[in-house]
């Protein structure tokens, strides 16, 4: 009888450290013993990445595209080590695999690459070895041999990829949270734990800046079918499960994006602009026009990419940030939000509405103070409501 395969991936914070590897390891020690075969997929320890891409950026502003994924894959090849012989100490035969050796395939765009193909044959010959495989998350090889990373958090993309070429029963993300939450509780105290959400809601709020998933991972488990479990390596709840198409609520959760800049140009440059960061692969988040002025919103660590061609044509930068209602009417409240911010002295800088999304651009220092607003209005209140009514 074949047994149940189940994929578990673990984040920077959950192998930050030697004593917290040895925790890891207790989950799947666990997962083994309950019969599975497990395949594991791991980050690069918490604060690596960051300090990889500092050094590069000591060597060059705009680091050269195929050797920082050559440089920064090396930070998931440490996490993956280190949790095979941590394993292999404790009596659990374990095998780490680069992104090359588990055969993950990747289309050619450095930095942000997406994958084509995984050859699962050397990791299920290894399963059959009754191995606990170890893959390093966030890499792949593209087909002239050269590694390419995922772009940042696509160490889950790895995960659910894997979960769905080798047919796992269910694809579990370990992270430093219990599940996924409402908004960031850090910036509001009332938000809560989703016991499971659907996959549209999930996927605008990862679109929009929500940490918990990696966007490409939620958009794959959902074209898949992935059994997708958000878990905290810290605890042993029942996490948050990601399933289905309907969202019951006009809004489901709150999604924060705060490391924006919004960048001012002469109205009649826009057009130009906005094709170049196309073909620069620059995000813009949105764009405000008037006679005079334009402006576009992009991640600040891609202004030095922006100020290649257009650094002597920039008029004004400044930080902005933005706050995304997700849910099935949030695309409705535009004029009971702006009427509730307006009620605080908090201005809309712009907004943007879709079906499923009210994309919000505030004032860098007022965007927590609005979510709290935000989220007691159209989430906390909702839910006090439904409770005094099955309560009647």
């Amino acid at each position: 009888m074949k047994k149940p395969l189940i994929v578990q991936k673990f984040g920077g914070t959950s192998v930050g450290s030697v004593d917290r590897i040895h925790a890891v390891a207790k989950h799947i020690i666990k997962a083994k013993n309950d019969g599975n075969q497990v395949v594991v997929v791991v980050s690069a320890m918490s604060g690596e990445t960051n300090r990889l891409m500092s050094l590069a950026q000591q060597v060059d502003n705009v680091p050269h595209a195929r050797e920082l994924d050559v440089l920064l894959s090396a930070g998931e090849q440490v996490s993956m080590a280190l949790l095979a012989m941590t394993l292999g100490k404790l009596g659990y035969p374990a095998r780490s695999l680069t992104g090359g050796q588990a055969k993950i395939l990747t289309n050619n765009q450095f930095n942000d690459a997406t994958i084509t193909h995984i050859d699962t044959t050397p990791i299920k010959r290894l399963l059959d070895q009754e191995s606990i495989v170890i893959v390093a998350g966030f890499q792949g090889i593209n087909t002239e041999g050269d590694i390419t990373t995922l772009g940042r958090g696509g160490s889950d993309t790895t995960a659910v990829t894997l979960a769905g070429a080798l047919r796992a029963d269910e694809c579990q993300i370990f992270t430093d949270v219990d599940g996924i939450y409402t908004c960031d509780p850090r910036v509001v105290p009332t938000a809560r734990k989703l016991d499971s959400i659907d996959f549209p809601t999930m996927e605008e709020m990862a679109r929009k800046g929500a940490k918990v998933l990696h966007l490409p991972s939620v958009q794959y488990a959902w074209q898949n079918d992935v059994p997708l479990r958000v878990l905290s390596t810290f605890d042993n709840g029942p996490g948050s499960l990601v399933k289905g198409e309907d969202c019951p609520r006009p809004v489901c959760g709150l999604a924060l994006q705060r490391s924006l800049l919004s960048v001012q140009f002469s109205s009649d440059q826009m057009a130009s602009v906005v094709q170049q960061c196309q073909m620069l692969g620059i995000q813009i988040w949105g764009t405000t026009t008037d006679q005079q002025f334009g402006n576009i919103m992009i991640n600040q660590q891609q202004l030095a990419k922006l100020n290649l061609l257009f650094e002597n044509e920039i008029n004004h930068v400044e930080p902005t940030s933005l706050l995304t209602l997700v849910g099935g009417r949030a695309g409705e409240l535009i004029s009971s939000a702006s009427e509730l911010l307006a009620q605080h002295m908090i201005k809309i800088v712009h907004f943007d509405v879709n079906e499923r999304s009210l994309m919000l651009f505030l004032s860098a220092e007022s965007i927590d103070k609005a979510a709290n607003l935000l989220h007691d209005s159209y989430i906390a209140t909702n839910e006090m409501l439904e409770i005094h009514q099955k309560r009647a």
